[in-house]
Order: structure tokens, then C-alpha cells, then sequence
């Protein structure tokens, strides 16, 4: 068999990119050295006087988490990708003979920025790029949440009572290892979906309702280029419609309306979406034990059609990322979900920079 040489390298890493390499895309549009300054101030790494193995560049282990949130890896899967393929060592910047972090320290990677609460900064850095690329949020915004499974705990009905009411369960005080592998903040909900026809033909008297274990993602996007602006996580049994007084409204669309479904429509919302200067499109609920008026009906239909929009966020991430949470705890899960934001947001960006270059003919631009 002959031996493989550089050039056989170059010639595969071509054929990769003939054949359309997501993470080269990746590459030539999004900066990723714009999250260094947030990286360095959160992991806060030694100068290196005191001697020892230096830590792997932080841009290169950002862009393993980013490998990972989109091809929903576990660490020890990640390592060995990582080692296996090359459009990820490409990527990654690094050739064959180099060294690649092990699963072990892409999970201390993660946890040092997850205790000190490094997505936000992350996402909004990522935000500030999408900006001053001439991204504005514009034409208003739409409000939806999405449930995000986790691993059930099987936990008896007197430690379920001690975590709803903020309580360690007594007996797992004395043990720090279950406490550990223990989830004290997602929480089971029921999940409605609507029912299907059976193979008689006959339809159900009512809709399924699933038991559901983990946490919930509260998105704000913009209805002109479906970037996520404003995000939140909660455990799974949180009211979608508090949610928007808590932040995830964004003061600087250029247009005031505010599109949501009946989840949201409450008095204190109307309230303050009137104070803070929005207008409100929020669907409006069916009377109760009355007939929903024809007016009503056709004003929810006509704001559906924009609504509806932000759904296609949640099914890009749980279809192209598998959006699940692997870990324990609500800053973990932040983590997760806030790095799932920040790739849908990259993924969008290719998108919207492809479609832009189809349609501006080559010969126009610069002109």
C-alpha cells in the first residue's frame, strides 16, 4: 500500500470542499477570533511563569464546542471525530502530527466557561458581529419557547416535593456523589400534541398529553432575518408567558410589534408591552364556554402566518443538531441551549450570505 503524503492530504481536503463542507463555510464567514476577548476574560489562564503543559488556544477549543452543538457529540465521540476526520482537523487548524484535546479537557473547557457564565457575553459578541454586518433587528419580533428533553431521574414522591420546594432531599445530603448526577432544577410537564386520526378514520374526543422530563428554551427573534436576539432557559414546567417580562423583549428592533400565541396574552403583559413602547400581536384567547368571534378568528389567522416563523428555529435545531441536554443542572443546560442559539444563529448567517451572493450577479459586485 503506499504511503500517504502531503499532497494526498491536499487532494482530499479538496474533494471535501467540492463536496461542500459545512464547517468550511463555517470558516470563511464567521470570525471566530471576535470571541477571544470574551474567551480570555472568562477562563482567565495564567500567564504560564509558573511553568507546566500551556493550555490549548481557546479559540480552538470554542470551535470544538461549536463542532460539537452541531453534530450533538458527546465529549468522548468529539475526541475521537476529531481524530478520525479531517474537514474537522481543518476546521480546527491543526495537521496530523498535532495534538487534540481529549474528551476530558473539552468537558473542563466547557465547565470553566459555564461557572463563570460565559454564554451570554459569547452570544451577544456573536450578535454584535451579525450588526455590524448590517443584520438589524428589524420589522419586529416573535415570541415562542420549545421543551428540551434531559435524562430522566427517577426520584420518589417525597424527594419530587423537596426539589419543587427549593430543598436538598434529606437523604442525599450525606452522599455528594448522587447529589452530583442528581438534576435538582429540570422539572416533568405534560406536553400537548395535538391527536391524530386513527385507522378506523375516527378522531379522538381529545388531545395526547405527554409526560415530559428537562427544560424549556424561551426565544425572541427578529421577523425580518430570523436571528435569535433574546434567549432565556427555565426547567420545563415555567410559564412560557412570564417569560416576557423578564428580558426577552428587544428594545432595539427598529419596528414595535411583538408576535406570540395565546401563551403569552395575559393583562400584565398587555400592560407592559404598552409601557415599554410595543405593540401588541399576540393572539387572542377563545372566550370562555363561548364560541371564538369571527373577528378574533380571522385576526389570530392573519398573525399566524408571521408567528408561525419562529417555529422553524426550533424544528433547525432539534432536527439539525438534535438540541438535548446531556447534563446536570441549570447552568449546564444554559450552557447548551445558549450554544445551540449561538450555532443557529451562525447557520442562518451562511444561509442568508449565500442566498445574498445568488442574488447579486458576480459581474455587479463592487459597483
Amino acid at each position: 500500500m503506499k504511503q500517504s503524503g502531503f499532497f494526498d492530504v491536499e487532494e482530499r481536503l479538496a474533494r471535501l470542499s467540492g463536496l461542500g463542507d459545512q464547517l468550511e463555510a463555517f470558516s470563511r464567514t464567521v470570525d471566530f477570533e471576535a470571541f477571544r476577548p470574551d474567551l480570555d476574560k472568562a477562563l482567565a489562564y495564567s500567564d504560564g511563569s509558573k511553568g507546566g503543559r500551556p493550555p490549548f488556544d481557546p479559540v480552538l477549543m470554542f470551535k470544538i464546542l461549536v463542532i460539537q452543538t452541531l453534530n450533538n457529540l458527546s465529549d468522548e465521540r468529539t475526541e475521537y471525530l476529531i481524530n478520525d476526520r479531517l474537514s474537522f482537523m481543518r476546521f480546527l487548524g491543526l495537521g496530523l502530527s498535532d495534538r487534540v484535546p481529549d474528551a476530558k479537557t473539552v468537558w473542563l473547557f466547557r465547565e470553566r466557561l459555564t461557572q463563570a457564565g460565559a454564554i451570554d457575553g459569547l452570544f451577544n459578541r456573536f450578535d454584535a458581529t451579525l450588526r455590524n454586518a448590517g443584520y438589524l433587528p428589524m420589522s419586529g419580533q416573535i415570541l415562542d419557547a420549545t421543551l428540551v428533553a434531559a435524562p430522566k431521574q427517577r426520584n420518589t414522591n417525597a424527594e419530587k416535593a423537596d426539589l419543587r420546594a427549593g430543598r436538598i432531599p434529606e437523604d442525599w445530603q450525606d452522599k455528594p456523589a448522587k447529589l452530583s448526577h442528581k438534576d435538582r432544577h429540570a422539572r416533568w410537564t405534560l406536553k400537548f400534541t395535538k391527536a391524530k386520526r386513527q385507522d378506523d378514520g375516527t378522531m379522538p374526543s381529545s388531545d395526547l398529553a405527554i409526560p415530559f422530563f428537562g427544560y424549556k428554551s424561551h426565544v425572541s427573534i427578529d421577523r425580518k432575518y430570523r436571528f435569535i436576539r433574546k434567549w432565556k432557559t427555565t426547567h420545563a414546567a415555567a410559564s412560557d408567558g412570564a417569560r416576557l417580562r423578564e428580558g426577552l423583549l428587544d428594545k432595539t428592533n427598529t419596528a414595535s410589534s411583538v408576535w406570540a400565541d395565546t401563551a403569552y396574552r395575559s393583562k400584565a403583559n398587555e400592560d407592559f408591552m404598552e409601557k415599554q413602547g410595543f405593540v401588541s400581536k399576540v393572539h387572542r384567547k377563545k372566550p370562555h364556554l363561548k364560541p371564538m368571534p369571527r373577528h378574533i378568528q380571522k385576526s389570530n389567522a392573519g398573525k399566524s402566518v408571521i408567528r408561525s416563523r419562529v417555529e422553524h428555529v426550533f424544528a433547525d435545531q432539534k432536527s439539525q443538531t438534535g438540541l438535548f441536554v446531556r447534563t446536570v443542572g441549570i447552568s449546564r443546560a444554559t450552557m447548551r441551549i445558549g450554544l445551540a442559539n449561538i450555532v443557529y444563529n451562525m447557520r442562518r448567517l451562511l444561509f442568508l450570505e449565500r442566498l445574498n451572493a445568488r442574488v447579486i450577479p458576480p459581474f455587479l459586485v463592487g459597483h
